[in-house]
Protein backbone atom coordinates (compact mmCIF):
# COMPACT_ATOMS: atom_id res chain seq x y z
CA UNK A 1 0.00 0.00 0.00
CA UNK A 2 1.31 3.99 -1.00
CA UNK A 3 1.96 6.25 1.71
CA UNK A 4 0.94 9.63 2.13
CA UNK A 5 4.00 12.10 2.65
CA UNK A 6 3.88 15.44 3.33
CA UNK A 7 7.40 16.71 3.47
CA UNK A 8 8.52 20.51 4.22
CA UNK A 9 11.97 22.03 1.94
CA UNK A 10 12.93 24.90 4.12
CA UNK A 11 15.71 25.32 1.81
CA UNK A 12 18.32 27.50 3.09
CA UNK A 13 15.99 29.45 5.52
CA UNK A 14 15.57 29.16 9.19
CA UNK A 15 18.57 29.66 12.17
CA UNK A 16 18.04 27.37 14.82
CA UNK A 17 16.39 29.58 16.65
CA UNK A 18 13.64 30.28 14.58
CA UNK A 19 13.35 26.74 13.65
CA UNK A 20 12.82 25.82 17.76
CA UNK A 21 9.62 28.78 17.18
CA UNK A 22 8.63 27.17 14.04
CA UNK A 23 7.94 23.77 15.89
CA UNK A 24 6.32 25.18 18.96
CA UNK A 25 3.57 26.84 16.46
CA UNK A 26 3.47 23.70 14.41
CA UNK A 27 3.34 20.50 16.64
CA UNK A 28 -0.31 21.47 18.32
CA UNK A 29 -1.80 21.42 14.72
CA UNK A 30 -1.31 18.01 14.45
CA UNK A 31 -3.11 16.44 17.18
CA UNK A 32 -5.72 15.44 15.11
CA UNK A 33 -3.51 14.63 11.61
CA UNK A 34 -4.50 11.17 10.26
CA UNK A 35 -1.39 8.49 11.67
CA UNK A 36 -1.63 7.02 8.36
CA UNK A 37 0.39 10.69 6.62
CA UNK A 38 3.87 10.94 7.28
CA UNK A 39 4.94 14.31 7.90
CA UNK A 40 8.58 15.65 6.93
CA UNK A 41 10.81 18.39 7.81
CA UNK A 42 13.90 18.91 5.48
CA UNK A 43 15.74 21.70 6.95
CA UNK A 44 19.25 22.96 6.58
CA UNK A 45 22.22 21.23 8.30
CA UNK A 46 22.55 23.90 11.44
CA UNK A 47 18.89 22.87 12.13
CA UNK A 48 18.92 19.34 12.39
CA UNK A 49 20.52 18.46 15.70
CA UNK A 50 18.24 21.00 17.48
CA UNK A 51 14.95 19.90 15.79
CA UNK A 52 16.00 15.92 16.13
CA UNK A 53 16.15 16.87 20.02
CA UNK A 54 13.01 17.93 19.89
CA UNK A 55 11.50 16.19 17.37
CA UNK A 56 12.47 12.89 19.31
CA UNK A 57 9.34 10.15 19.49
CA UNK A 58 7.49 13.25 18.28
CA UNK A 59 4.46 12.93 15.30
CA UNK A 60 7.13 14.60 12.61
CA UNK A 61 10.18 12.88 10.95
CA UNK A 62 13.51 14.71 9.85
CA UNK A 63 14.67 15.54 7.09
CA UNK A 64 18.09 16.72 5.29
CA UNK A 65 18.46 18.29 1.64
CA UNK A 66 21.55 16.84 0.21
CA UNK A 67 23.81 14.09 1.10
CA UNK A 68 27.11 12.78 -0.27
CA UNK A 69 27.99 9.82 -2.02
CA UNK A 70 30.86 9.04 0.32
CA UNK A 71 30.72 8.20 4.09
CA UNK A 72 34.04 10.53 4.82
CA UNK A 73 37.14 12.35 2.73
CA UNK A 74 38.12 15.00 1.28
CA UNK A 75 34.54 16.72 0.33
CA UNK A 76 34.43 20.51 1.73
CA UNK A 77 31.13 21.38 2.18
CA UNK A 78 29.78 18.11 1.80
CA UNK A 79 27.97 15.86 4.43
CA UNK A 80 27.80 12.20 4.74
CA UNK A 81 24.66 9.34 5.11
CA UNK A 82 26.48 8.63 9.25
CA UNK A 83 26.96 12.02 9.76
CA UNK A 84 22.81 12.63 9.28
CA UNK A 85 21.56 9.61 10.65
CA UNK A 86 23.71 9.85 13.84
CA UNK A 87 21.49 13.52 14.14
CA UNK A 88 18.65 11.73 13.79
CA UNK A 89 17.77 11.82 9.73
CA UNK A 90 15.71 9.60 8.61
CA UNK A 91 15.00 10.95 5.03
CA UNK A 92 16.98 13.29 2.79
CA UNK A 93 16.25 15.05 -0.69
CA UNK A 94 18.50 14.24 -3.63
CA UNK A 95 18.57 15.49 -7.14
CA UNK A 96 16.28 18.91 -6.42
CA UNK A 97 16.32 20.77 -9.66
CA UNK A 98 18.05 23.59 -7.84
CA UNK A 99 21.11 21.33 -7.18
CA UNK A 100 21.40 20.53 -10.58
CA UNK A 101 20.54 23.97 -11.97
CA UNK A 102 22.98 25.59 -9.39
CA UNK A 103 25.22 23.79 -7.96
CA UNK A 104 25.87 20.82 -10.72
CA UNK A 105 24.21 18.26 -9.89
CA UNK A 106 23.85 15.46 -12.64
CA UNK A 107 22.03 12.22 -13.00
CA UNK A 108 25.37 10.68 -12.77
CA UNK A 109 25.91 11.77 -9.07
CA UNK A 110 21.93 12.09 -8.16
CA UNK A 111 22.04 8.02 -8.86
CA UNK A 112 25.41 7.99 -6.31
CA UNK A 113 23.80 9.83 -3.86
CA UNK A 114 20.82 7.82 -4.07
CA UNK A 115 22.71 4.58 -3.39
CA UNK A 116 24.73 6.32 -0.83
CA UNK A 117 21.68 7.77 1.41
CA UNK A 118 20.05 4.04 0.79
CA UNK A 119 22.88 2.57 2.12
CA UNK A 120 23.81 4.64 4.97
CA UNK A 121 20.01 3.81 6.42
CA UNK A 122 18.27 7.14 4.69
CA UNK A 123 14.85 7.15 2.78
CA UNK A 124 15.92 9.49 -0.03
CA UNK A 125 13.04 11.89 -1.76
CA UNK A 126 14.50 11.61 -5.49
CA UNK A 127 13.04 14.98 -7.30
CA UNK A 128 12.60 15.02 -11.06
CA UNK A 129 10.62 17.47 -13.43
CA UNK A 130 10.83 19.40 -16.26
CA UNK A 131 11.86 22.96 -17.21
CA UNK A 132 9.10 25.27 -18.78
CA UNK A 133 11.68 24.97 -22.45
CA UNK A 134 11.08 21.40 -22.21
CA UNK A 135 7.51 21.32 -21.74
CA UNK A 136 7.04 23.74 -24.65
CA UNK A 137 8.43 21.63 -26.90
CA UNK A 138 6.85 18.45 -25.79
CA UNK A 139 9.73 16.85 -24.21
CA UNK A 140 8.37 16.64 -20.73
CA UNK A 141 7.63 13.06 -20.94
CA UNK A 142 10.82 11.79 -22.50
CA UNK A 143 13.25 13.66 -20.51
CA UNK A 144 11.77 12.62 -17.28
CA UNK A 145 11.65 9.15 -18.30
CA UNK A 146 15.62 9.69 -19.38
CA UNK A 147 16.00 11.41 -15.53
CA UNK A 148 14.44 7.63 -13.79
CA UNK A 149 16.40 5.51 -16.22
CA UNK A 150 19.52 7.29 -15.17
CA UNK A 151 18.92 8.05 -11.10
CA UNK A 152 17.09 4.90 -10.66
CA UNK A 153 20.32 2.63 -11.18
CA UNK A 154 20.46 0.05 -8.29
CA UNK A 155 18.79 1.86 -5.97
CA UNK A 156 16.07 -0.12 -4.22
CA UNK A 157 12.83 0.94 -4.93
CA UNK A 158 11.17 -0.19 -1.45
CA UNK A 159 12.82 2.44 0.24
CA UNK A 160 12.22 5.58 -2.03
CA UNK A 161 9.96 8.39 -2.42
CA UNK A 162 9.33 10.47 -5.76
CA UNK A 163 8.74 13.33 -5.96
CA UNK A 164 7.63 14.85 -9.35
CA UNK A 165 8.45 19.03 -9.42
CA UNK A 166 7.98 20.68 -12.70
CA UNK A 167 10.80 23.36 -12.23
CA UNK A 168 8.71 26.63 -13.97
CA UNK A 169 6.19 25.83 -10.79
CA UNK A 170 8.52 25.88 -8.43
CA UNK A 171 8.58 29.08 -6.47
CA UNK A 172 6.81 30.98 -9.24
CA UNK A 173 3.50 30.65 -8.09
CA UNK A 174 2.64 29.05 -11.06
CA UNK A 175 0.64 25.54 -10.32
CA UNK A 176 0.85 22.70 -12.25
CA UNK A 177 -2.86 21.62 -13.00
CA UNK A 178 -3.83 19.28 -10.53
CA UNK A 179 -4.89 16.45 -13.38
CA UNK A 180 -2.16 17.01 -15.41
CA UNK A 181 0.04 16.63 -12.30
CA UNK A 182 -1.80 13.74 -11.84
CA UNK A 183 -1.45 12.45 -15.25
CA UNK A 184 2.49 12.90 -15.19
CA UNK A 185 2.75 11.16 -11.78
CA UNK A 186 0.64 8.06 -13.32
CA UNK A 187 3.20 7.98 -15.94
CA UNK A 188 6.52 8.08 -13.54
CA UNK A 189 5.02 5.35 -11.58
CA UNK A 190 4.23 2.94 -15.20
CA UNK A 191 8.03 3.21 -15.31
CA UNK A 192 8.61 1.83 -12.02
CA UNK A 193 9.55 -1.54 -11.17
CA UNK A 194 7.76 -1.25 -6.95
CA UNK A 195 4.14 0.34 -7.86
CA UNK A 196 3.76 1.33 -4.13
CA UNK A 197 6.87 3.94 -4.44
CA UNK A 198 4.86 6.90 -2.68
CA UNK A 199 5.10 9.99 -5.34
CA UNK A 200 4.37 13.61 -4.21
CA UNK A 201 3.56 16.41 -6.25
CA UNK A 202 6.13 19.30 -5.82
CA UNK A 203 5.61 23.10 -7.14
CA UNK A 204 3.64 26.05 -5.42
CA UNK A 205 1.27 23.85 -3.26
CA UNK A 206 -0.61 25.91 -1.33
CA UNK A 207 -3.19 25.77 1.71
CA UNK A 208 -5.38 27.19 -1.13
CA UNK A 209 -4.81 24.23 -4.56
CA UNK A 210 -3.50 21.15 -1.27
CA UNK A 211 -6.80 19.66 -1.47
CA UNK A 212 -7.65 19.71 -5.07
CA UNK A 213 -3.34 18.39 -5.58
CA UNK A 214 -4.39 15.25 -3.03
CA UNK A 215 -7.46 14.52 -4.23
CA UNK A 216 -5.85 12.88 -7.39
CA UNK A 217 -6.12 9.38 -7.37
CA UNK A 218 -2.08 9.25 -7.93
CA UNK A 219 -0.43 11.79 -5.97
CA UNK A 220 0.82 10.31 -2.65
CA UNK A 221 1.85 13.87 -0.80
CA UNK A 222 2.98 16.41 -1.51
CA UNK A 223 6.83 18.12 -1.35
CA UNK A 224 6.30 21.94 -0.46
CA UNK A 225 8.42 24.82 -0.43
CA UNK A 226 7.64 28.68 0.54
CA UNK A 227 4.75 27.41 2.03
CA UNK A 228 6.15 24.75 4.60
CA UNK A 229 7.87 27.74 6.28
CA UNK A 230 4.74 28.78 8.07
CA UNK A 231 3.50 26.83 11.33
CA UNK A 232 -0.35 27.72 10.10
CA UNK A 233 0.63 27.27 6.63
CA UNK A 234 2.33 23.41 6.16
CA UNK A 235 -0.21 22.83 9.07
CA UNK A 236 -2.77 23.43 6.97
CA UNK A 237 -1.10 21.03 4.17
CA UNK A 238 -0.76 18.77 6.32
CA UNK A 239 -4.18 18.27 7.37
CA UNK A 240 -5.62 18.61 3.47
CA UNK A 241 -9.56 17.99 3.64
CA UNK A 242 -9.50 14.27 1.65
Amino acid sequence: MRKTVLAGNWKMYKTQAEALEFLKGFVSHLEDTPDERDVILCVPYTALGSLSKNLHGGRVRLGAQNVHWEDCGAFTGEISAPMLTELGVDYVVVGHSERREYFGETDETVNRRLKAAQAGGLTPILCVGETKAQRDAGETEAHIFSQLEQDLVDVDQSKLIIAYEPIWAIGTGDTCDAAEANRVIGLIRSKLSNPDVPIQYGGSVKPTNVDEIMAQPEIDGALVGGASLEPESFARIVNYKA
